[in-house]
């Protein structure tokens, strides 16, 4: 006998089953909120441990969940409080609803007010407490980006200078200044929040009326409008008191900084409109009283008009009638304070200012006596020489040059200036078919290796000579690499993993490709399901989940790009753009200079375009290209900015001298920093106050063709000897000219060498001598018959010129020489060719294949040998005399020989044997 199951007890499974889907379904919806909630955090949270900056991480955290918990817990209450108070003076009587006036208008008996009733329905205390709660999130959500100011405020340490004219400590403008204005728009913003969410509550209840029939407040309203017009007039004043140092950042043209007006007149016009907006203030409490418009609306104009006469129209005619016909004598202290505190702020102070001779006295034996300069003159340019290592030394298309840098080695005994660039890839130049998820983010994860060329060297063809090529690289000369993998770099793609269960494409070799497996320490684990469904949501990318390559000992690279991953880990820091590669003790590394700055340094001349004025490459930034390690290294201990952050991060930073020794040699000046300083330096070196009002000695960068047409010269690192120095350094150099005149007046130099690393010298020419500047040398270029038709000849054979992008001005002891390369490419080609030399000194310009050939042309008279005299004798010579003048004949030729391939080491060598024999020889008897 078979029992059956009545129907609807065959339905208890299908509700548990629904019952089940649904709470699964609830349970997932409610795990996918909080995993947008909390998932950049959790990956940051990840990405700072495995980096090794935690401490960073939390510090970074805490003050953000502070200033957003401060700042919504104090509008809230401010906005509930406003609001409760609202609703409980409010007499609950309704003005009419708009939907019942429409109505009315109709002709038709009053229906039912359902804005009444929901209004009086409706459960005030919480609609108050979310509505306050709400705006409150809006106001702190906005502010948590000062959590930085907040941090520097608590922590700040003091500069050691106070200001001219309140004579408080510089770091009160630094620190303190900036979060007392941030408090002052919070109070503000507040007030102005809290007068229109009390005034809606009021509205709704009918205490304000505005219609087309009538207009009108309650006295309640006007009570509590009157409070809090009393508040924002006692903020206001305080707004005005913290006016008085802002006086310190004005420009009136003339002074930057508090002016003559600004202190005598500004200054006890903003004391009147403290006492102004305080009375202000009394009057409208008064009105608690009164109660009517009249009295908050004169007191408010009072502070208006106040404002308008006193900080408005009373500086612009005490300036126009009293300031103006005496500028000079009154403005005079105001401007020698602008120059000493804005020479202050960018360290221009610090800047030795040294005379040039600007002679004439240039010989070979002074260039023999400067070789290191000489050969480390740059012939290659960036441009065209990115255009020959993409030629020659990118070997795929999926291999990227991203940028060239100047840095120095020694090589084979001497000091070398150098072009590098690292062989990065770029997965996205892979070809269609080939980008597949697994290519690029598990197969194709580096780049390998650097190429590297001396900066003056080049082959018969006029290509550049390589000390490190190929893959995997070749040591020719150059650096030996012994972990050539770039996984961190320059290039913006995106995340690769690393640790999977297939090897990584390491590099071609012929038909095959060669494979290898990462074994470093770089990356975040990501073998737990748990963490790949984090960043599978986090890359909105489910291969991450999906894929079988993954193992359990996999890590994800994420912010591979050096920039980034520095900038998430110091915000606050200010990178320069110039990051570049160095190569030491066999591996390979990104060094990035990065600069604390301020805009808030009393009197100081903001800097064009980049929003500061104040500044200080305090920190050098190491990437490791392999693993991704990043050290911050603290160079400048007396930046206070510097020196507060290291007090806030204290396991951030660490002290120059922790720098591994060989890559402290390859630090250098960075060139954004000496651009600000030189714009700044144009006009801040001149000292006197009456100097700097005329503008008498203004100066400007030097002008040059480029880009088909005029553009301003850029600075270059080079390696040359200073005058009276003992040996060569490397250097960061701009000359100058005088405004609206391309002569050349002074040559500003950045020291890149220890131990005098960071001190700019400005070597000043004789102002009664004319010294070329670069564009009038370039003139003289252009208007040699030689050089200009062997120019036009070129372009009409299908090729195409290219000058160099500079035209180097190189101080050789007290004298000019000026250099710049010609490059010759074909006219569908791309692979620029080092084809001549342009050389210039004092009215000679020639253009030669070498740099050699162009000085020996500049400076040996054509067929003399400096110390052999000739002789008529066509009969070869016997004896003794006779072979030695053989022997220095052949000196003489290999010199020669030397001098022609850029061996300034070898002529130097020749040369001297030379000059032994010559001198011997002269002391040998001569007979009748």
């Amino acid at each position: 006998m078979t029992i059956g199951i009545t129907g609807p007890e065959r339905k208890v499974p299908r509700q548990s089953a629904v019952v089940g889907l649904i709470i699964a379904a609830v349970f997932a919806g409610i795990c996918l909120i909080l995993l947008w909630l909390t998932s950049d955090f959790l990956v940051d949270w990840l990405w700072f441990s495995a980096i090794g900056y935690p401490e960073v991480f939390w510090t970074t955290i805490g003050a953000k969940a502070v200033v957003l918990v401060a700042v919504w817990t104090g509008t809230a209450v401010v906005l509930w409080l406003n609001g409760w108070l609202a609703v409980r003076f409010a007499r609950r009587q309704p003005q009419q609803s708009v939907a019942a006036f429409v109505w009315n208008l109709a002709g038709n008996a009053p229906p039912p007010d359902l804005f009444a009733v929901v209004r009086d329905r409706l459960p005030w205390s919480r609609v108050i407490a979310g509505g306050a709660g709400l705006l409150a999130l809006l106001v702190a959500a906005a502010e948590v980006a000062n959590w930085s100011a907040i941090l520097q405020f608590f922590y700040h340490v003091p500069y050691g200078a106070n200001d001219p004219l309140f004579n408080k400590d510089i770091s009160f403008y630094l620190f303190v200044l900036p979060v007392y204005i941030l408090i002052k728009n919070w109070m503000l913003l507040t007030l102005v929040l809290s007068a229109l969410f009390a005034a809606a509550i009021y509205w709704v209840h009918g205490e304000i009326e505005y219609d087309v029939q009538r207009r009108s407040m309650s006295p309640t309203v006007i009570a509590h409008g009157s409070v809090l017009l009393a508040l924002l007039l006692v903020v206001k004043a305080w707004s005005y008191v913290l006016d008085r140092y802002l006086l310190l950042y004005g420009d009136n043209g003339v002074v930057v900084g508090a002016s003559y007006t600004d202190v005598h007149v500004g200054l006890p016009g903003l004391w009147l409109m403290i006492g102004l907006s305080i009375i202000a203030a009394v009057a409208v409490l008064a009105n608690l009283r009164v109660r009517t418009y009249r009295l908050p609306a004169a007191a408010v104009m009072l502070v208006v008009i106040g404002s308008l006469v006193l900080s408005g129209i009373a500086p612009v005619l005490f300036r126009q009638f009293f300031v103006k016909p005496s500028e000079l004598e009154l403005e005079k202290p105001y401007i020698e304070r602008n120059i000493a505190l804005t020479r202050q702020a960018y360290n221009l102070d610090q800047i030795a200012a040294k005379p040039f001779a600007a002679e004439q006295k240039l010989t070979f034996k002074t260039l023999d006596a400067n070789k290191a300069t000489i050969e480390n003159i740059r012939l290659w340019d960036w441009q065209p020489l990115s255009d020959t290592y993409a030629q020659l030394q990118e070997i795929r298309t999926y291999y990227k040059f991203h940028h060239l840098d100047v840095d120095r080695y020694w090589l084979d005994g001497s000091y070398q200036s150098v072009m590098i660039s690292a062989r990065e890839l770029r997965p996205s130049l892979l070809p269609p078919n080939a980008q597949t998820w697994v290519n690029r983010h598990v197969l194709f994860t580096h780049g390998t290796g650097a190429v590297m060329s001396p900066v003056t060297r080049k082959s018969s063809e006029g290509l550049p000579f390589f000390y490190l090529r190929d893959i995997p690289p070749v040591a020719d000369g150059g650096p030996q690499i012994r972990e050539p993998r770039i996984y961190y770099g320059e290039e913006h793609d995106s995340y690769v993993i690393v640790k999977g269960s297939t090897p990584e494409f390491d590099y071609p070799k012929g038909k095959d490709n060669v494979y290898a497996a990462y074994d470093g320490t770089g990356g975040v684990p990501i073998g737990s399901m748990v963490w790949r469904g984090l960043f599978a949501y986090y890359f909105n990318d489910p291969n991450l989940v999906l894929s079988s390559y993954i193992t359990a000992d996999s890590r994800i690279m994420i912010r591979r790009n050096i920039q980034q991953r520095v900038q998430t880990i110091a915000p606050f820091l200010r990178l320069d753009h110039d990051p570049y590669l160095v190569i030491s003790d066999g591996r390979m590394f990104w060094m990035q200079d990065a600069y604390t700055v301020s805009s808030y340094f009393p009197y100081a001349q903001p800097a064009q375009e980049v929003h500061l004025n104040y500044i200080r490459n305090s920190v050098k930034v190491i990437v490791d290209a392999y693993n991704g390690t990043v050290d911050f290294y603290l160079m400048d201990t007396r930046d206070p900015v510097a020196a507060t952050f290291q007090r806030i991060f204290p396991s951030l930073f660490k002290p120059f001298a922790a720098m591994p020794p060989d890559l402290q040699k390859h630090i250098r000046y960075p060139e954004d920093l000496f651009l600000i300083q030189a714009r700044l330096y144009q006009t801040y070196h001149m000292e006197a106050a009456d100097v700097f009002y005329n503008r008498e000695d203004l100066w400007q960068f030097p002008r040059q063709p480029g880009g088909g047409g005029i553009a301003t010269m850029a600075p270059y690192y080079i390696i040359m000897r200073l005058p009276g120095e003992p040996q060569a350094e490397f250097f960061l150099m701009l000359p100058m000219v005088p405004s609206r005149r391309d002569n050349m007046i002074a040559w500003l130099a950045a020291r890149c060498d220890a131990p005098d690393y960071g001190k700019l010298i400005v070597y000043e020419f004789p102002k009664e001598k004319l010294v070329y500047g670069p564009f009038q040398i370039e003139a003289r270029i252009n208007q040699s018959t030689e050089i200009s038709q062997q120019i036009t000849l070129w372009n009409q054979m299908g090729s195409r010129v290219i000058r160099g992008a500079n035209l180097l001005v190189i101080p050789i002891e007290n004298s000019i020489l000026y250099v710049t390369p010609l490059y010759l490419r074909a006219e569908h080609g791309h692979l620029p060719e080092l084809k001549r030399v342009i050389a210039a000194y004092g009215e000679h310009v020639v253009m030669k294949e070498t740099l050699a050939e162009a000085l020996s042309a500049l400076f040996m008279e054509p067929g003399a040998t400096p110390g052999v005299s000739t002789t008529t004798e066509e009969r070869p010579a016997t004896g003794p005399a006779a072979s030695q003048a053989r022997e220095a004949l052949d000196r003489y030729n290999q010199a020669v020989e030397r001098l022609k391939s850029g061996d300034w080491k070898g002529f130097g060598t020749q040369f001297d044997a030379m000059r032994e024999l010559l001198e011997e020889m002269n002391r040998r008897p001569t007979g009748p």
